[in-house]
Formats: C-alpha cells, structure tokens, sequence
C-alpha cells in the first residue's frame, strides 16, 4: 500500500517513530509534516533523536488561531494527496493536523487510518476532543490503544474497522526508559539546564494546553507549582513556548524555585520523569508515560482521555485540575520530601516496561480491508 502519514506535534512525531519502521518495512511511505509545532526546540530536534525520515513533504502551517492553521493545512494537505494518490491516509491522536488529514483524505475519498481512536475526555470544550471524535467518525480503520476506547466508540455507533492495538508509545517508552535508568544521565541534563538534580530531588511539570493559558487558569497552575516547589526540591518546568508567551503578556510568574527550561528531547523528558519526585501535567503523553514508569503523578485538569491510565495507577496518578489545597495535599501523599531519594531509586530498580507490539498490530491490520 502507499499511505500518507500526517503529522505535526511533537507527541505525533513519538507516535511516529515508534510505527515507521514497521510500515515501512512493508509498505511505501509518503511522510507529511504539517509544522503544528514548527520550531526547532518543539518539534525540530525529535527527526534526528528519533531517528525518523526526513518528511517528503512540510507545510510550515504552524502559529495563528485554529481556524488558520488548519485552513493552511487543509489546502496543502489536499495538493499533497492529490498529487500522491495514496492508498490510504494515516493520522495519529487529536490535534489540528488529525483534523485537516482526515477531512482532506475523507472529503478526496482516500480511506483514513486513526491511530489512539475511541479515546473521550467527555469535554466539547477541548479543542482536542472536537478533532478526535470527528477523526473517529471518518476513518476506515480505527486503532484504539486501550479497551475502553473501544467502548466508547461502540457507544457512538463505531464497530466496523475497530482493532485493540495498544499504545506505540509504550513501545518506544520500554526500549528509550532501559536507556536511561542509570541515574547518572542526570548530571549532563542538570548541567545543561544549569540545576543540580538527583533522584527524588525535584519534580518535573509540562503545562501547554489552551484552556490553561488563560490568565485565571495560569495564575492558579503557577500558585501549585511555586507551592511545590523549595530550595531544596525545585520544580523543572518544561514549558511550551505559547504557554511562556501568554503568562509574559498576564505577567504571571512561578516563583524562584521553579526553574523554566525550553521543552525536552524524548530521551531527556522520559529520563526526567523517571528520576524525578513527581510530575505535574496537563499532557496527555506525559500522564501515560509517568503511569509505565510508575511516577507518581498529578494532573493539572479536570478530566482526562486516558481514564486507565488514571484508574490502574494504584493511587500514584490524580487528577486536581488547578485546586491548589488538592495538589498540596496529593503531592504531600504521594511524594513526601524526605522520602523523594529512597522511592526514586526502589521505583527505578524494580522498573519492568514491556512492549505491546502496538506497530506490528498496526501493519497487520492495515492489510485487511475494514470489516
């Protein structure tokens, strides 16, 4: 088969690496980058880390609301796949780069692939939730990573095409998290971002999506966090570059023991989440991967796609949304200051994450037509 695989967040570029080894290993390829994320520190330096293709075709359709930019990626995609005539169209997860790939494909009448199809919020209000319903209802095949998205779409009528894969980021989470158990890899990230760090020694946050950039919704998640964080346990804020503009405008700050760094590479955040005391997020991505390594983790919203995540956590994940008495007191349970160094080193040594085979799965079912 010759499919398009569209991507353009750092999140889809993960999901990317980990399946077009095997896709390619069996099929042809066309490799679309919309530039959703279109700088170097966002989404640039995953190609090389990741070891990905070079994209055959970049749109360069970041920055601007949501309706520009995915007019920009609907009219480039659309020449694109006219031009391919692709088999079929894969897109991944529910960002404005799934929307445009899948209502091009559908509207060109190209059968679309959904991989992470059946994931809910139950949120209208999330733009993300708007793009993965609309990409589930049309797609020809739909990858669901976990049992309870497919539930939810046998709930909204979605039988047909509808394979349990598993999730490709675990798969790449087993093989990139054996790299970076040795907590020594700590001293060359403390040194590059100019913080000493240890294991237990400081917590890791992630904060980007849209509804927690409005000025209420920062000044609450930065309370949390200077709240969490002291001289001797500092807060490591990976911050989106859209969120660091948006608190600069409200003029909100986090305090001086929260310490803001440029987003991670994927081998920096997993050994980051992995050595660190606790993470707090609002990521989709980052709720899962604290889950495989068993982080205790808080999230900094009200309601969650990957309610598994959350409910096979044993407790160590929690969702607070911005109630700062909530955060302070599940921060306090699940990660107490003098314990950080101790659990960090018995979580790390009895870390055993398999690979589901999720890309293999994925293949396969690509080369049956939808049921």
């Amino acid at each position: 088969m010759k499919i398009v695989s569209v991507v353009g967040t750092r999140p889809q570029l993960i999901k990317a690496a980990a399946l077009q080894p095997a896709l390619r290993a069996r099929h042809h390829e066309v490799f679309v980058d919309t530039g959703q994320h279109w700088d170097d520190a966002m989404a640039g330096s995953f190609f090389a880390e990741l070891g990905l293709a070079k994209p055959d075709h970049s749109l360069r359709a970041g920055g601007g609301s949501h309706a520009e930019q995915t007019a920009a990626m609907l009219t480039g995609l659309e020449r694109i796949l006219i031009a391919e005539r692709p088999d079929a169209v894969l897109v991944y997860g529910d960002t404005n780069s799934t929307l445009a790939g899948a209502l091009v494909a559908a509207k060109l009448g190209i059968p679309v692939a959904h991989v992470e199809a059946g994931l809910r919020s139950f949120d209208r209000r999330m733009p993300e939730e708007l793009n993965r319903v609309v990409a589930d209802h049309l797609a020809t095949w739909l990858f669901a990573p976990t049992r309870t998205a497919v539930k939810n779409l046998a709930t909204e009528g979605i039988t047909r095409g509808v394979d349990l894969v598993g999730d490709l980021m675990q798969d790449l989470a087993s093989k990139v998290s054996a790299e970076v158990r040795d907590a020594g890899v700590l001293e060359g990230i403390g040194a590059r971002l100019g913080v000493a760090l240890a294991p237990g020694g400081y917590i890791l946050a992630t904060v980007h999506r849209q509804e927690n950039r409005e000025p209420a919704a920062m000044a609450a998640w930065a309370g949390i966090l200077a709240a969490a964080a002291s001289a001797g346990r500092p807060v490591i804020l990976a911050l989106h570059p859209g969120t660091r503009v948006a608190m600069g405008e409200a003029g909100i700050s986090c305090g001086p023991d929260v310490v803001i760094v440029e987003p991670q590479g994927y081998r920096t955040s997993l050994a980051l989440q992995l050595h660190a005391a606790a993470v707090l997020t609002d990521s989709g991505g980052v709720q899962r991967e604290a889950a495989w390594l068993g982080v205790p983790c808080l999230v900094l919203r009200e309601s969650t796609e990957w309610a598994e995540a959350v409910q096979g956590s044993a407790g160590r994940m929690v969702i607070v949304g911005l109630d700062g008495p909530k955060a302070a007191a599940e921060l306090a349970r699940l990660a107490p200051v003098g314990d950080g160094a101790r659990l960090a080193r018995e979580r790390v040594a009895s870390l055993n994450l398999r690979p589901v085979g999720a890309a293999e799965a994925i293949v396969a079912a690509l080369e049956v037509s939808a049921r």
